[in-house]
């Protein structure tokens, strides 16, 4: 009786070829990669988008991307479905409400990260401190912090709009675009007696910002604004 009978185990079967074992390993890891390539095109399908105010034909998104119509066909379908991208009335890409969710899911936790530089800053500068980030193509006053220990501050609403082209916020945003981090500076642009003092927020992927300050008298820029850019600083580090 040989010890396999002996031992009551069955016969051990034959080891694969280690050319089988090799092809096995170059299959998974391809769908891998065509799996992580078929991300990075969507996330740069849903960018190109974005950045395009009147929305995107499938052509263009093809040409902008470097692939076929049918491959954009085939991102689009799982995007659609899962309300990130919609298909307006001549058929153009838009972005979807799905997104829109997200953001409001994300707002929340940008806000907690900037409030401690926020106050800090508003301590310093005796000013109202806001943290403004773009939405619609708009500013939007995502965080608001005021000054404890002044008489008088400018009462400034989180969720306020305003155009990026005009106030330091939204100026300095378009500031922040073009790769510029000084401080900018405002004077009744947005509301008359009101001054401001913004930087952008620059190094946080996915995010247009910029943090400042508005008081109802002038602000001596350069006193102010390095306590601006400090914030902008920390406010990166607490985001990125």
């Amino acid at each position: 009786m040989d010890a396999t009978a002996r031992s009551g185990e069955p016969p051990a079967s034959p080891s694969a070829p280690a050319d089988t074992v090799a092809g096995q390993a170059d299959g998974v890891a391809g769908r891998v990669g065509e799996t992580s390539q078929t991300l990075d095109r969507g996330l740069r399908l849903l960018h190109l988008v974005a950045d395009a105010s009147g929305g995107l034909t499938v052509t263009e998104a093809a040409n902008r991307l470097g692939i076929g119509r049918a491959a954009v066909y085939r991102l689009v379908g799982p995007l659609t479905g899962h309300g990130m991208l919609r298909r307006d009335g001549d058929g153009r890409l838009r972005l979807g409400a799905g997104l829109l969710h997200l953001a409001r899911r994300a707002q929340p936790l940008l806000a907690e990260g900037a409030l401690p530089a926020l106050r800090r800053l508003a301590e310093q500068a005796g000013a109202t401190a806001h943290l403004t980030v773009v939405e619609g193509g708009e500013g939007v006053a995502l965080a608001v912090v005021e000054p404890s220990w002044t008489s008088f501050h400018v009462a400034y609403r989180a969720g306020a709009r305003h155009p990026l082209d005009r106030g330091a916020a939204g100026r300095a945003i378009l500031a922040g675009r073009a790769g510029v981090a000084e401080p900018v500076s405002s004077s009744g642009e947005l509301q008359a007696g009101a001054y401001g003092v913004a930087a952008p927020v620059l190094g946080v992927p996915g995010l247009e910002a910029s943090v400042g300050v508005v008081a109802l008298a002038p602000l001596d820029v350069d006193t102010i604004g390095p306590q601006v850019l400090a914030a902008a600083t920390a406010i990166t580090t607490a985001l990125a």
